[in-house]
């Protein structure tokens, strides 16, 4: 998956913007809450995730999945954009997004998008 596959995944997404943030990363959000970020130069991203989802994908590809930080009930997901799969990646943001969206607007898009 390159940069510009992440990119059209996140924008696939209703009101997502995007903004500069710390280290040079690219933040995503939906409504002002964040679900994301994307560091282009290294070709990784970072996605919010539930803590089981984030300690299944580290223990199942270490190659593709690292842990970030984790606070309350998330935890982030650094992931490989160059190893990860395009399928997974694209239900890993679509799930993020969720995570962070209002209930009625996470219920606009379908779950398999």
């Amino acid at each position: 998956m390159s940069v510009d596959d992440f990119l059209k995944t996140a924008h696939s997404l209703p009101e997502v913007t995007e903004n500069e943030s710390f280290g040079g990363m690219t933040a995503f959000k939906v409504r002002g809450k964040g679900f994301g970020y994307l560091n282009e130069a290294d070709a990784t991203a970072m996605l919010k995730a539930t803590r089981a989802e984030q300690a299944a994908l580290i223990a199942e590809s270490p190659d593709v999945f690292s842990p970030s930080w984790a606070s309350g009930r998330f935890a982030w997901l650094s992931i490989d954009l160059t190893r990860v799969d395009p399928g997974e990646l694209v239900e890993l943001v679509t799930e993020a997004w969720r995570l962070s969206a209002p209930k009625r607007l996470a219920q606009t898009i379908d779950p398999t998008h």
